[in-house]
């Protein structure tokens, strides 16, 4: 077992020849849910809750705030407007396209930064009736003229990790010269394993070389976003693109935070997030989006520090035999429930929370009780259900 005090993962994540795999630097996480996140269907967010989200983000440490598509949407417009009075430390990047309106908007907005998307695979350019000159032509265009208005710009190649090979390094290096800073490797549609993702990070690595940033931004249709964004450290990716709870289209963008876990915990990765403050922040977005997280997901699922199982229960003295990482590292609170999976050890842990006391012949019958009425209601006691039942049985 390693680590420190409150990571309690496999020694084999250790290894020399895995540990040697992953960079020493910090990464860094930009953060989409003020835009791809709020494409999840039915999910509006107004300018206010978007201010609310991005003050949760910037206390959460992430380093870049996607703050909205301004040129297709007024309230995004309006949202910009109260992050940039806000004083946040996180830098504020927008949306466009590689359309020269979409660009004017940002200079309109005094945005100093900003992704700018193009379709790249044949797929999605029959989709829209271009060529791949016709697409060639407007990122060229729209990365000099942001370049001309002090913008900077990460290219973000839609579909990319369906695009061909050699128009993708193409349009990248293009992109480059054209005046963009960073590059972006792009699963739209999660279509790649981490194996894949790897090998297309590393290889757009290699053509831009060391000097340029690489991002890359993936999508769970597989449930893969966190291994694929793993694995695309692992090559060489220095940001991570994604959004709180993996929130977005289909199923979902990758979860900066899962990922941020997984880099620390699992391979000793520096990260800039505070894993402190995700649970917060989680709750935050949720509550605005109005969706319900499921009671399981990693990190911040409401079940993963509470325990029924009587057996689990025995060995809750020691959370590192049930738990790979301490729910203080995440700022969440270890409790004892009662239900039908309960044993006598479950109900000494609830007495001593709630302060109560009963004799050894008192715990059998409080236990068959406790099990009888879980299976009636299909559900677990409350400490009232539970208080009830001890001074019944007294």
């Amino acid at each position: 077992m390693t680590t420190n005090s409150k990571i309690w993962t496999s020694q084999l994540n250790a290894r020399p020849e895995i540990r040697a795999q992953f960079p020493r630097t910090q990464i860094r996480f930009y953060d989409t849910t003020l835009r791809d996140g709020e494409q999840t269907v039915g999910v509006v967010l107004s300018p206010q809750q978007k201010l609310e989200i991005a003050r949760k983000l910037d206390e959460l440490g992430v380093s870049r705030i996607e703050a909205g598509f301004p040129r297709v949407s007024p309230e995004d417009a309006e949202a910009i407007q109260l992050m940039q009075q806000a004083n946040l430390k996180a830098e504020l990047w927008g949306f466009s396209r590689a359309i020269k309106a979409d660009v004017e908007e940002l200079v309109r907005l005094g945005l100093r930064a900003s992704v700018i998307e193009a379709p790249t695979s044949d797929i999605k350019l029959k989709a829209y009736g271009l060529t791949r000159d016709d697409v060639l032509r407007r990122v060229v265009d729209a990365m000099s003229f942001a370049k001309q208005n002090g913008i900077t710009v990460a290219f973000f190649a839609v579909d990319g990790t369906r695009t061909d090979l050699d128009f993708l390094k193409r349009i990248n290096l293009a992109a480059l010269e054209a005046g963009a800073a960073e590059i972006v490797v792009v699963d739209t549609i999660g279509a790649c394993g981490p194996e894949a993702v790897e090998f297309l990070v590393r290889q757009v690595c290699e053509w831009v070389g060391p000097t340029t940033p690489v991002h890359f931004h993936g999508h769970n249709d597989f449930g893969m976003a966190t291994a694929c964004a793993v694995a695309a450290v692992r090559a060489g990716a220095t940001w991570i693109q994604g959004t709180i709870n993996g929130m977005g289209e289909r199923a979902g963008n990758a979860d900066i935070c899962e990922i941020a876990l997984a880099l620390r915990c699992l391979y000793d990765v520096p990260i800039a997030i505070d894993l402190t403050k995700v649970r917060e922040a989680s709750e935050v977005v949720s509550k605005s989006s109005g969706y319900t997280l499921d009671a399981w997901k990693p990190l911040v699922g409401e079940n993963l520090f509470v325990r029924e199982s009587g057996a689990v229960a025995a060995q809750f003295h020691i959370p590192e035999a049930i738990e790979p990482y301490s729910a203080e590292l995440v700022n969440a609170h270890r409790s004892i429930v009662l239900g039908k999976k309960s044993g006598l050890d479950s109900i000494d842990l609830k007495c001593k929370e709630l302060g109560l006391t009963i004799s050894s012949e008192q715990r059998a019958p409080i236990l068959a009780e406790i099990k009888k009425r879980s299976i009636a209601k299909r559900g677990l006691l409350t400490d009232e259900e539970f208080k009830q039942i001890v001074r019944k049985s007294a």
